[in-house]
């Protein structure tokens, strides 16, 4: 308690050089914090995003030698009379454009089937989904998500409105039939100018509009089995399909939870390349604790001696420079802790996403801050705990 009571007035009677040490280390402790908050919301709201996409089937895909898709109307048949499967989608994919106030916005447009729910993450918040009905008919119809409807109609519900599509270079009416809420809100709301919006209408009305019976793909939702047979079927689902085409059009199954766990591998190798980057400016705040108590050690030279004459042993000297190093990197650490927690509730408040500080990692980031300190502070404390008290005396 004594060696705490003396740093303490040391330290603030150097109030300047200790507020300027301790907010170095308040920066590279929030720094450490944010970084993998951020790191942690983004694979949070890609994993969502593959989520919404069915990411956990088999996808049957295919092109030619020109670019064009080998995938056709017909092979989606053959594909769902196949045991192994529980359903599929025929989906189109192709690029256009949302006009709205004398603006182009970028759109990605799905041609999906009638209870497309069952394969993709595609809850309909208000109306309804599309119906095969729709698809028959190739209706004119689409469903948005929220965030779209927002930046139209300026609210969530719209149902029975039209918006105005350009797909590829045909402008044409859409009415609205469905709102979605988007599984991808965070990414559209830090980035939407540069994300394009989805809109999804029938994949019929699609292939009428560009004039193909071609599909993009085919989504597969197979029956329940073990993850180490999903390769098998896929391979059974692309030999069904691809006897029946001729040479050069062939396609193929791939398997998406095995794409999904590369994808998951490699967000995760980021997010810790991320932090370790992070971890440097721990690093650094250690090393200006260093130089502020070798600066501590000059400065208090004649105390020491003095200490040191009247019979303080080294190791006391070295307790209390120690001390002081650990008071300086726990209170940093605290006030970094609590910058992170405000910075990241301002930002959810604004961004409206719930981002989450990891108790493990504020914890480690603390307990990195505060061994920093202590392992930067030894050489300092050594430093005083070995002069000698006619050394000390004499040099001032």
């Amino acid at each position: 308690m004594e060696y705490i009571v003396s740093s303490y007035r040391y330290l603030k009677r150097k109030g300047l050089r200790t507020l300027l040490t301790i907010s170095s280390i308040s920066i590279g402790v929030a720094s450490a914090l944010l970084i993998n908050v951020i790191s942690s919301a983004g694979t949070f709201a890609i994993n969502k995003e593959l989520d919404s996409f069915g990411i956990n089937g088999i996808a049957l895909t295919g092109v030619r030698k020109n670019g064009t898709s080998v995938v056709e109307n017909k092979d989606l048949d053959i594909v769902r009379r196949l045991p192994e499967v529980e359903n599929a989608m025929p989906v189109i994919t192709i690029m256009g454009f949302l006009s709205h106030g004398g603006e182009n916005h970028n759109a990605i447009i799905w041609g999906i089937d009638g209870g497309s729910e069952q394969v993709i993450s595609l809850e309909t918040k208000y109306g309804r989904g599309i119906s095969r009905g729709d698809v028959i008919a190739k209706a004119n119809v689409c469903i948005i998500d929220t965030e779209t409807a927002k930046n139209i109609y300026k609210r969530d519900n719209c149902v029975g409105s039209y918006i105005t599509l350009n797909i590829n270079g045909i402008i044409d009416n859409y009415e609205v039939i469905g709102i979605t809420s988007p599984e991808s809100g965070l990414l559209q709301r830090v980035a939407g100018e540069y994300i394009p919006v989805f809109i999804y209408l029938p994949y019929t009305t699609v292939q009428q509009v560009i004039g193909t019976k071609l599909l993009s793909q085919i989504a597969v939702k197979i029956c329940n089995t073990k993850s180490e047979d999903i390769d098998i079927i896929a391979d059974r689902i692309a030999n069904a399909v691809n006897i029946t085409k001729p040479e050069g059009e062939r396609v193929k199954a791939e398997n998406l939870v095995k794409q999904r766990g590369k994808l998951s591998n490699t967000l995760n190798i980021i997010t810790l390349v991320l932090t370790v980057i992070s971890s440097i400016s721990l690093i650094v705040a250690g090393l200006g604790i260093m130089t502020v108590m070798l600066v501590s050690v000059s400065e208090r030279t004649r105390e020491i001696g003095i200490k040191k004459a009247i019979g303080a042993k080294p190791n006391h000297i070295r307790r209390e420079f120690l001390v002081e190093s650990v008071i300086i990197s726990i209170t940093g650490s605290l006030i970094g802790m609590l910058i992170c927690f405000i910075i990241t509730a301002i930002a959810s408040a604004v961004i409206n996403f719930q981002f989450k500080v990891s108790v493990s990692h504020a914890v480690a980031t603390i307990v990195i801050a505060v061994a920093c300190g202590i392992i930067f502070g030894v050489y300092p404390a050594n430093a005083a705990a070995k002069l000698s008290p006619v050394e000390a005396l004499r040099r001032e």
